[in-house]
């Protein structure tokens, strides 16, 4: 089957943005008929102030399993962006691409595998539902799933060319709380401890671990501190992101942060550090290499690739040594602005190769 894009507008116009609980549940309510339909087993993760997660599971047989991975949330509250609408070569929405389109191509691979094969087996589906709110929650759910499976295919949209993705930046967000002494500044200055000065030091130093040539940011995106312009001021607060393309770059630029309480600019003053690794690093791997000459295979020719600095759940199942692929859902772009749209052409071209690797990979008794 290809895409019916009424059927997927059921889920578009449902809101289901990060903090709307109430929504992302419907949606996965709507989700859970679908693949139970299919003759899957829905368990699932209750949560209290955010959506529940949903794990489908199918019968376990011998063979490689598989795990489909999605999200149910989208960046859009309730009032903002909520309504589907399409043209001849595309549709529009919350979430087309980003990634309740990706959920639907999985599922629609399912029902030609289903409908072709009669049965389905090893191949499970985890939808979270605090992906866009950086997978706080899901993440530690989602590394103790993954050593159950052999692949991950995740459903982030497609790049332009339909390429899958093969490699995404590591991720860490730090705070620096910083404490120094206030005084006058006029009467006093040389008995205060100036945090905002301590802040200043470590902004260079922090940017100075920055290599580009090997993919490694670390950006001081937040500087808060003092009381006023007569005062020394007595506290302050650096928030800090950093990205890095490999294992080796994580750890220097996590070292450095670990390091960060000993590398005191201002005698005085006092760092505390807390935060740390968001997302792991998801790095090409013999691993992935195999999978996608399998791909190759199955499909009679080669599936473009590319290389990404944002973040996925595809990270967490990479970091866990599980071959993975991002990047199976439809081409899409405007994504997280009011021009979210995605490709009809893609949504079927993405459904007719995810349909024939889900049918190598099944396992029906």
């Amino acid at each position: 089957m290809s895409a019916d894009f009424a059927e997927l507008a059921t889920l578009i116009n449902l809101n289901s943005h990060s903090h709307n609980k109430a929504g992302i549940d419907a949606n996965a309510a709507i989700f859970s008929r679908w693949m139970e339909a299919l003759g899957y087993t829905t368990k699932t993760f209750h949560r209290e102030t955010i959506g529940n997660h949903v794990l489908y599971s199918a019968p376990v047989r011998s063979g490689p399993r598989v795990l489909l991975l999605g999200h149910l949330d989208t960046v859009f509250p309730p009032g903002t962006f909520t309504d589907f609408a399409e043209d001849e070569q595309w549709i529009y929405g919350p979430g087309v691409c980003d990634m309740k389109g990706g959920n639907y191509v999985a599922l629609c691979a399912l029902r030609n595998v289903l409908s072709q094969q009669g049965q389905l087996g090893n191949i499970d589906m985890l939808l979270v539902s605090d992906e866009e709110t950086g997978s706080d929650d899901s993440k530690t759910l989602t590394a103790e799933l993954a050593p159950n499976y052999d692949i991950a295919l995740v459903f982030e949209a497609a790049g332009k060319n339909n390429e899958v993705v093969i490699a995404r930046k590591g991720i860490a967000t730090y705070f620096i709380d910083i404490t120094g002494k206030g005084a006058h500044a006029g009467n006093h200055y040389s008995d205060g401890v100036n945090a905002n000065l301590a802040a200043a030091h470590l902004t260079i130093h922090l940017t100075s671990l920055t290599d580009l040539d090997k993919g490694t940011t670390v950006n001081v995106g937040k500087i808060k501190g003092g009381l006023s312009a007569n005062t020394i001021s007595p506290q302050a607060q650096l928030v800090v992101e950093a990205r890095f393309t490999s294992h080796h770059e994580k750890t220097r630029i996590l070292t450095a942060f670990n390091q960060l309480p000993e590398h005191n600019p201002v005698a005085g003053s006092h760092i505390t550090v807390s935060g740390g690794l968001q997302r792991d690093v998801m790095q090409p791997s013999d691993k992935q290499q195999q999978l996608l000459q399998q791909i190759t295979e199955i499909l009679g020719y080669p599936l473009p690739t590319e290389r990404r600095g944002g973040v996925s759940d595809a990270n967490v199942t990479a970091g866990a040594g599980v071959a993975t692929l991002d990047g199976f859902g439809p081409f899409g772009d405007g994504d997280h602005t009011i021009h979210e749209r995605a490709s009809k052409q893609s949504f079927n071209q993405r459904i007719d190769e995810v349909s024939k690797i889900l049918a190598a990979f099944n396992q029906p008794q």
